[in-house]
């Protein structure tokens, strides 16, 4: 299948190229059930008059378009970020998930949690059945990480070190228990939790990137981050810079494909903006994500 943007496209496969690899590792993509999904984008479409902030999905795409899209942009792996608002709803979801990864083969088998009776063992169900990531959205599923239904999961995904991208931040809208507080009483009980924040923890950079610094299986995804766009509500300081030069190993790449309201090759070119260098790079676009999705340890 051809992209609709073959230019991109172009400018995409140039960036790795240059940078000698064999394409990206994009952790945070998101295929949900096509009903879900057109939920979330009237979501977005809604956002603009919400907040004066016009939010136009890029990739307002078919899923097998979209899935096109990923593989002429030369990304490798990639995952079905998918995630419930409600009870009942996070085990139908893990059942579309696997479902999709078995016939997506470069999307690795994402599934999602939820505090209700029976977390457990849905996560456990997930993980015997060859889960590789889990995501967590504390704003939209409006739940304290630190639940104690959820205990034993986080416990689980610690000992399987199946890693967790978690919507921690409090933007683009705080949430009742997003902030690094709640984050930092699950990471006191389980240390080996492979945590990765979501959009860099935006906008409490420097207070998740110390997380980071305290527990050394935590991790941050670029989703967003320092784009144009985000840099206008919620700008990165430039003070924190050597903290993601000193934390390159465990920074990876995350774009929220293809609910952007930008192209997916900006992603790429404010990260080379920064200035931290190509092994930099090189690190965060691929190797830090395949040693989580790929097993490249």
């Amino acid at each position: 299948m051809e992209a609709r943007t073959p230019g991109e496209a172009a400018e995409v496969r140039e960036f790795w190229q240059r940078l000698g690899l064999p394409g990206l590792v994009d952790v945070h993509t998101h295929f949900m059930p096509e009903r879900v999904l057109r939920k979330v984008w009237a979501y977005f479409d809604a956002v603009g008059p919400m907040t004066g902030m016009e939010w136009p999905i890029t990739y307002r795409h078919e899923e097998e378009e979209r899935v096109g899209l990923l593989r002429d942009f030369g990304v490798r792996a990639f995952t079905s970020m998918l995630y419930p608002h409600k009870p009942g709803m996070a085990a139908w979801l893990n059942g579309w998930a696997a479902d999709f990864a078995a016939r997506t083969p470069d999307c690795a088998h994402t599934a999602t949690l939820f505090p209700e009776e029976g977390v457990a063992g849905y996560v456990r169900e997930a993980v015997e059945g060859g889960a590789r990531i889990f995501k967590s959205h504390l704003q939209v599923g409006a739940y304290d990480p630190g639940d104690p239904l959820l205990d034993p999961a986080w416990g689980l995904l610690a000992e399987a070190r199946v890693p967790v991208v978690m919507h921690c931040g409090s933007g683009p809208a705080p949430g009742k228990y997003t902030g690094p507080e709640p984050v930092g009483r699950v990471l006191a009980r389980h240390p080996r939790l492979r945590l990765v924040v979501a959009h860099m923890g935006m906008p409490e950079y420097g207070d998740f990137l110390a997380l980071a610094e305290r527990y050394p299986e935590v991790r941050l995804d670029t989703t967003m981050a320092f784009t144009d766009f985000s840099e206008a509500f919620a700008p990165f300081p430039g003070t924190e810079r050597g903290r993601l030069a000193d934390l390159g190993d465990r920074i990876v790449l995350g774009t929220d494909f293809p609910n952007i309201p930008y192209p997916y090759a900006h992603q790429l070119v404010v990260l080379e903006r920064l200035g931290l260098g190509d092994d930099w790079l090189r690190a965060v676009c691929h190797d830090n994500g395949a040693r989580l999705l790929l097993g490249n340890e």
